[in-house]
Order: C-alpha cells, then sequence, then structure tokens
C-alpha cells in the first residue's frame, strides 16, 4: 500500500487551517502532519517534519508565504519541499511572485474542497497546477513584463493545431474552454496540451504561457 501524501498546513486564520485539516485529513491517501500560522513557523515545522508538501496562505505574521516558499522550494534549496499556495482571490498581483519563489501550485480559497485536493495530489505527483482563473489575471497583469526575445522567435516544432491549443493557453482558458471553441473532447485536449509541453520541454501551462509570449506567438 501506498503511504500517503504528509501536508503540513500554514495559515494565521485558524478557522481556515482547521477546515483544510478537517478536508484533507478525511482523505485515506493523505495526511496532516502539523500546522501552523506564519511562514517562519512553516519552514522550521518543515524542516522537522519532512513533510512532502506544504498548503501555504500568502498574507501571515512573521513571514509573508511568498518568502517561506523561497526558503522552502526556491533556487539553490538543497532538499526543496513542494508548495501549494491557497490563497483569496484579491491577492492575484502576488502570484506571480510565489511562482517565481518557487511554488508548484496556486489555488483560490473559494475553490471547492474537490478542487483542493486536486491541487494537493497534483503537486504532490511532481506536476504543477495553476487555477485557470488565476492564469486569466497572471496574463492580464504581467504579460507586459514577458518581454519578447529579440530577433527571430524559437524554431516552433508544433503542429499547426498545437499551436492553436498554445495560444489558447496563452490567453488563459482552461481544457473546457479550449474543446469548446475548437469543438474537440477535453480529453483531446489533455493530449495537445501533454503534447506541446513534451515537444517544447516546458514544466506547466504558466512555462507555456511565458513561452508563447516571449515568441510573439501571442500579444
Amino acid at each position: 500500500m501506498t503511504a500517503p501524501v504528509r501536508v503540513l498546513i500554514c495559515d494565521d486564520q485558524a478557522l481556515i487551517r482547521t477546515g483544510f485539516s478537517t478536508i484533507i485529513g478525511a482523505q485515506p491517501d493523505l495526511e496532516v502532519v502539523g500546522e501552523c500560522g506564519d511562514g517562519r513557523a512553516a519552514v522550521d515545522l518543515a524542516h522537522e517534519l519532512k513533510p512532502d508538501m506544504v498548503v501555504m496562505d500568502i498574507r501571515m505574521p512573521v513571514l509573508d508565504g511568498i518568502e517561506a516558499t523561497r526558503l522552502l522550494a526556491g533556487a539553490g534549496v538543497a532538499h526543496p519541499i513542494k508548495v501549494l499556495v491557497v490563497t483569496t482571490f484579491n491577492l492575484d498581483e502576488y502570484v506571480y511572485e510565489a511562482l517565481r519563489a518557487g511554488a508548484s501550485g496556486f489555488l483560490l480559497k473559494d475553490a471547492p474542497p474537490a478542487q483542493l485536493l486536486h491541487g494537493i495530489r497534483t503537486v504532490a505527483t511532481g506536476a504543477a497546477l495553476l487555477a485557470p482563473e488565476v492564469t486569466r489575471k497572471l496574463v492580464g497583469r504581467y504579460a507586459a513584463r514577458i518581454r519578447p526575445m529579440q530577433g527571430a522567435p524559437e524554431d516552433v516544432a508544433l503542429a499547426p493545431r498545437e499551436l492553436e491549443v498554445l495560444r489558447l493557453i496563452a490567453n488563459g482558458l482552461s481544457n473546457s474552454e479550449i474543446a469548446a471553441t475548437l469543438v474537440i473532447s477535453q480529453e483531446t485536449v489533455k493530449t495537445y496540451v501533454s503534447r506541446i509541453l513534451t515537444k517544447l520541454d516546458l514544466r506547466d501551462r504558466v512555462q507555456a504561457v511565458v513561452y508563447a509570449y516571449r515568441n510573439g506567438l501571442v500579444t
């Protein structure tokens, strides 16, 4: 039997921590190993308990979630721990910084329990996760920061339909929305997305968005 995914919960609101702990702890494949209310405690507890991943809030006392994420999962960390940031919708200005700090995923606190659990399991497997709503906000706010490369774009080895799907990803569409736009099944969309990431050697949809902007595939 596979060992459960060990999760550390960090949020400065006790009610949120209790809610997350109840939802996560009820799953046979997940285990809550600790809770804390600030980023410094999250870093210390993570080093002590060695969880598989941390569910992290952003705005907290002592040390905020972005800096805590950087200390746990940022560049140069010897043994990085996966971090899933879960925060409120009006904090979208922090998405960019959290992802740069090393977060593997970003969800909104008003997401249904099933989406939270899906996010935890997705990040635990090593994949990255970004809610489609957050992708839209990320693109809308930060597209101007993603400078197109000088000179000719990279040689894009994608088929015409794959390029079409990539452009829709870069515009923040979810798989279901892409399926509806192109009148194809969601399974077919998933196949295209997987093929695009593999061909371009990209980790996730966020990198796909950056790639599309840098290569002038969207403006």
